[in-house]
């Protein structure tokens, strides 16, 4: 590679052009090793099933979101909500996080925000009463990384957030399928 290198410096043309392929030959291979570095593993694996959450609890006013095995707490996040957080959500907009029982239905390993895992709001209830009332009950509500270290306020638009190295253990601990309690 270093060779292939040398090679394109000395066919720039002129002593600016030969430090301007240099330099871009320079940083295009430091970036890719930065970027890419070999023994990284994306999106992380899953644990060993004996180690996963089989439940998720999260409680709003206490911005706390618990990891569940057996009934037992095995990792417990700070959270941050929609910037509405009291309530149901109840309409697409409304910014606030859905409270309820729900599912982990998919995984997504290239969202926006990080890793991602989407809540399957809404449901038949959700969807019932938004109708009722003639209105979008929205979706696209996911647990997502995101968040700031330190942040302390909310600011998603209803969704569920943590810091990117939180959302990395919670990827590696929530299968598709765990359920998802989220109380007021």
């Amino acid at each position: 590679m270093a060779a292939m290198f040398r090679d394109i410096v000395r066919r720039a043309p002129g002593a600016i052009g030969r430090r301007f392929v240099a330099m871009l030959a320079l940083l295009l291979a430091c970036g890719v090793a930065i970027a890419q570095p070999a023994s990284t593993v994306w999106p992380p694996p899953l644990a060993p099933a004996s180690q996963r959450a089989d439940e998720i609890h999260v409680v709003k006013h206490q911005r706390r979101m618990d990891l569940l095995r057996k009934g037992k707490v095995i990792r417990s996040y700070s959270i941050r909500l929609g910037d509405q957080p009291r309530g149901h959500k109840r309409q697409q907009g409304d910014e606030r996080t859905p409270e309820g029982r729900y599912t982990i239905t998919y995984r997504n390993p290239k969202s926006a925000f990080h890793l991602s895992l989407r809540v399957s709001y809404p449901n038949a209830a959700d969807r019932a009463q938004a109708r009722a009332r003639g209105v979008d009950p929205g979706g696209d509500i996911v647990i997502h990384g995101g968040t700031p270290p330190g942040y302390a306020g909310d600011w998603t638009d209803g969704c569920i957030a943590l810091t990117n190295k939180q959302m990395e253990e919670v990827w590696s601990l929530v299968p598709t399928g765990t359920p998802i309690v989220i109380d007021p």
